[in-house]
């Protein structure tokens, strides 16, 4: 069993076959995934694919991209819409430098409203970091010595440093295709030294297919290809892997039923 932990089953490349892309995942040992927001203003999109399936949960969020346009929405705001028995996680928010670092600002204040909603809610926040490690681990270190929040580093392709930041503040660390890339072996060599508790695997599905079906569109069945790999660097088995990133998931989406 394995569990997708950040795809976006709401994307409209999805559209035409969402129920058969939800089968195949089953098929592949893929028992649950976590559809990820990136505008709360059309989380409703999202919740309605959550609601549909019994194994797909959601979250609830404004990506860093969009930022300057939901800088409306507040901290209650977030809080509210988790109320709903499907929304195990806060995001995904944070910093990405690498399109437009004109919108450092605005992310900053989006990523630090989502943070006081993890805080709040007791809901893990899937963090997207690009480009901004100094001023994530600046803000993570600041933030957690006001008060703990559970948090992911989700699609982990960041240095070394903002790893052992986040694995020494409490976080997770989610690794996507690109562990699988041949040109990643310094993701694979962080992953490496990553503690087994702290092990996520997911897609980012419809990007970032891995090896062998790198450049085509991902999709959560896809997961096994990174947990192989994943259980190569760690040395273990993939069943062993398996096991431990499910548990890790659960532990980490502590409102996520088993189903």
């Amino acid at each position: 069993m394995l569990i997708d932990t950040h795809c976006h089953l709401d994307f409209p490349d999805f559209d035409s076959e969402r129920d058969d892309l939800v089968a195949r995942a089953r098929e592949a040992g893929v028992a649950q995934m976590v559809t990820i927001s990136t505008r709360v203003k059309k989380f409703p999109q999202v919740l309605v694919i959550a609601e549909k399936y019994e194994n797909v949960f959601c979250s609830v969020g404004t990506h860093p991209a969009n930022a300057d346009e939901e800088l409306d929405i507040s901290v209650e705001d977030l809080v509210g819409l988790t109320a709903h028995e499907k929304v195990v996680a806060i995001g995904e928010a944070g910093l990405d430098y690498h399109y437009e670092p004109e919108k450092a600002e605005a992310q900053k204040i989006g990523l630090r409203r989502h943070i006081d909603a993890a805080r709040r809610t007791g809901l893990p926040l899937v963090i997207h970091s690009r480009d901004a490690d100094d001023d994530m681990k600046a803000i993570l270190t600041e933030e957690t010595e006001a008060g703990a929040f559970p948090f992911i580093l989700h699609c982990f392709s960041s240095g070394r440093a903002l790893a052992e930041t986040g694995v020494a503040l409490g976080g997770y660390v989610s690794f996507s295709g690109i562990l699988t890339f041949k040109n990643s072996q310094e993701i694979r060599d962080i992953a490496a030294d990553v503690p087994m508790d702290r092990l996520l695997v997911e897609t980012d599905a419809p990007y970032l297919a891995p090896t062998p079906f790198r450049g085509k569109r991902n999709e959560p069945s896809y997961v096994v290809n990174t947990a192989r790999v994943l259980a190569e660097v760690k040395g273990v088995s993939e069943a062993e892997i398996a096991r431990i990133t499910t548990e890790n998931a659960f532990r980490c989406f502590s409102k996520m039923k088993r189903v």
